[in-house]
This record gives C-alpha cells, structure tokens and sequence, in this order.
C-alpha cells in the first residue's frame, strides 16, 4: 500500500535542518526523515483488532509541526514514541477486514478513530486512568501488547492513516451515523481537543474570554463555546485574514491582530475596561483583563502576553505546543493566575451527562450548534503529499486552515 513512512534518522533530520533554513521545502525533500513508499498492509497485533481502508485523514499541527522538525531533542515526549511511523490520527474509513474477536464491528461499517493507544489496545487490564475515560493519561504507553505510542500514528505497532490502510482496536472505532458526511466526521478529532480544553477550564456565565490562535483548535474553540455559553463574550487573536473572518462567521465577538504583541495587550484592556500598568520596560500588564484564555498556539509569546491579560486569579488553558522558551512570567504568580494543560480528550461531562468527545460531537452536530466544515480548505490525494504540507507551512500564502488527505475514488 501507499503511506508515508517517518524514520527517525539522525543523518536526514540533521541535513534536513541544515537545508531548511534556506530551503522550506526541504522538509519534504529527498533528505525529510518522512517518504512517499510502498509498504505491506498492516498486520493486525491481536485477535481483537481490525484493519479499516482511509476514506478521509486530517492533517493535524502536530504532524506537521513533526514534519518540520519543529521540536527538540530533550522533549520528554520522546520516551513515549516508537519509529518508524505513519502519521495520520484524524482519520475516517470503513472496516475491511475484522480479527476473530472482534465483536462490535463487521466489514463494511464506517468508522471514526479514537486515536489513543491505552490500555484497552495494548491488551491490558485499564489502569486508573482508562477506567475513568481519562485516556490521554494512560500509565501503560510504553507497555503490553505494542511499542511505545500514545496514539494511532506515533507507534510502531498502530500505523496512522497518511496510508490506504490503518489497524485499529476495536474500542478506537466509533461508529459514524448514516446522515454524517464524511467530511463532517473527520473533525470529531479537533472539536474533541478544543472542547475538552474548554470543560477543562469552563467559563463562567457572562465571563469574557480570550481565544489565542484562530487556526483549526481555535476556531473549533470559538464554535464550542458559542454553542455551549451563549452569554459568553469570545475575543480571537488571529493571525491571517482569512482565519479572522472565520472566527468572525464561528460568533466571535471581537477579532485582534496577533501583533504587535503590545497592541494585543491595549485592544484587551479596551475590551475589558482594565487599567494598564506599564514597567521601565518590556510589555504592561493589566489591572483586570479576561476570565479566561484558551490559548491554542503554545508559543512563548502567547503564554507571555496571556499572563499579562488574564485578571487576577483567572486562568490560561494551553493546548498549543511549541518549542519552549524563556518569557517574563511575574504576572503569573502576582495574579494568581492558574495555569492548566490540556492534552487531547476522552469522555467528557456536559451538565450530568458524561459520554465520548467524538459522541458529543455527533449529539451537537446532529442538533444543529455546530457546523465546523468551514474549517476545510484544502483536499489532496496521498501522492500530492508535498503539496498538502506546504500548504500548512505557509497558511498566509495558501489560506489553509484544515488540509485533508482524500483517499475516495
């Protein structure tokens, strides 16, 4: 079959780099860690696994932020990762073939991927964590029945979906309703991350928050909290044209430039009615700001400029991942200002209820609250791989937001 294969070569990583700084497209060049290649089908690693042909993949940041290298060595996500790899976790497809034990899926069912490698795939019994539907924090990524992998697409043993084919366990598969298109679907990945950001740090009744990134997290951001608060008052930062009228059609109420970062903090003291509080030098601070910040990007710039808008005792959610650095974060402890990660989702609890993100997802979508196909601007056959990548690489030139692979004939 066709995929494309990520090896963890030292040598090409590096020359990779090297050429990268002058050359983007070197990160999709004959010398990228990741190829174009013919491999075998995937083999099904236990009885209660099946293997799914792709209809539809996303292409997530975080592969192509792998793609770019964009990371570092010391990263401690790297003891939970086995090569080589096929990317690809927001994948939608249709059963092709079932293991003997296989009991809650038959041939010809279309399917969307729960992506998480815990327990339940690796064969084991669930661990704190996966009892409770808590999956990104499984204890057991590195052991069981598979290599090291949190997710479908960063192990070894559980390719991802930048292929013709994947295997999944059969609790990964989540049944698609007849009336969902697939291109519907295939966004149950990114509103589950951004809605589990925002249960993370939910917002309090007439609060206003700050949704930093306008990309494909935070704009499914803007939609969840939209359908989930109606009173709410929703600011973007955005950085493209076409991202800021997005959030404006998602309901957003207010769409800032991301820079200069100095601007952002005097439009959100407007906003707010805060008083601003300039040092000798460097960035203010406000007195006041946003309840909340949902920030999506994760860039040393965002958490900074977050800390200084975000009133006291208020709270910052980051699901954004960038490479760290050092930022002036006083405004941090003098604010009280909680800051919390949010990895991923699982099941998730709405009023009284609590079920699956994807299940909310297809609930709301079903209901009319949330239309996130906007978001999709960009369709490429597998072999048009560079292509798809480049346009992630540079979103002001391409006006990508949500690139898919489009494997249907």
């Amino acid at each position: 079959m066709q995929a494309l294969v990520f090896e963890n070569s030292l040598a090409r990583t590096l020359a990779t780099k090297l050429v990268g700084q002058v050359l983007a497209r070197a990160y999709v060049g004959p010398t990228s860690p990741m190829r174009h290649r013919n491999i075998p089908e995937p083999q099904l690693p236990a009885d209660d696994w099946l293997l799914v042909r792709t209809r539809l993949c996303g292409l997530c940041g975080s592969d192509y932020k792998q793609v770019f290298l964009n990371g570092s060595y010391d990263n401690p996500m790297t003891s939970l990762i086995s090569f080589p790899q096929v990317l690809g976790h927001e994948a939608v497809g249709v059963v092709e073939r079932t293991g003997p034990a296989v009991t809650r899926h038959r041939v010809g069912d279309r399917v969307l991927l729960d992506p998480w490698l815990g327990c339940g795939p690796r064969g084991l019994a669930p661990c704190r964590w996966c009892r409770t539907g808590d999956y990104a924090q499984c204890e057991n990524f590195t052991r069981g029945a598979l290599a090291p992998g949190i997710h479908s697409g960063n192990c070894r043993d559980a390719s991802g979906a930048f292929a013709e084919f994947f295997p999944a366990h059969e609790s990964q598969c989540i049944p698609i309703p007849d009336d969902v298109d697939d291109e519907v679907a295939v966004l149950a990945d990114p509103f589950s991350v951004s809605l589990h950001g925002i249960l993370h740090g939910p917002a309090p009744e007439a609060a206003t928050v700050l949704v930093y990134g306008a990309g494909t997290l935070g704009l499914a951001a803007v939609a969840v909290l939209k359908a989930l608060y109606a009173r709410v008052r929703v600011i973007v930062v955005a950085r493209y044209g076409h991202q800021r009228r997005l959030a404006e059609r998602f309901g957003a109420d207010h769409v800032l430039e991301h820079r200069p970062a100095a601007a952002v903090i005097e439009a959100v003291a407007g906003l707010t009615g805060s008083e601003i509080r300039r040092p000798w030098r460097g960035l203010p601070m406000l007195a006041g700001g946003v309840d909340l910040i949902y920030d999506t990007v994760g860039l040393p710039e965002t958490l900074e400029v977050g800390v200084r808008v975000t009133r006291p005792r208020g709270t910052v959610v980051v699901s954004g991942v960038e490479i760290p650095r050092r930022f002036e974060w006083t405004p941090l402890y003098f604010k009280e200002v909680s800051l919390v990660g949010s990895n991923a989702f699982g099941m998730e609890t709405i009023g009284d209820r609590r079920m699956h993100a994807m299940e909310w997802y297809f609930e709301m979508v079903g209901q009319g609250r949330i239309d996130l196909t906007p978001i999709i601007s960009h369709r490429y056959r597998l072999g048009q791989y560079k292509r798809a990548f480049m346009d992630c690489y540079d979103q002001g030139r391409s006006g990508a937001v949500k690139v898919l692979f489009d494997y249907r004939s």
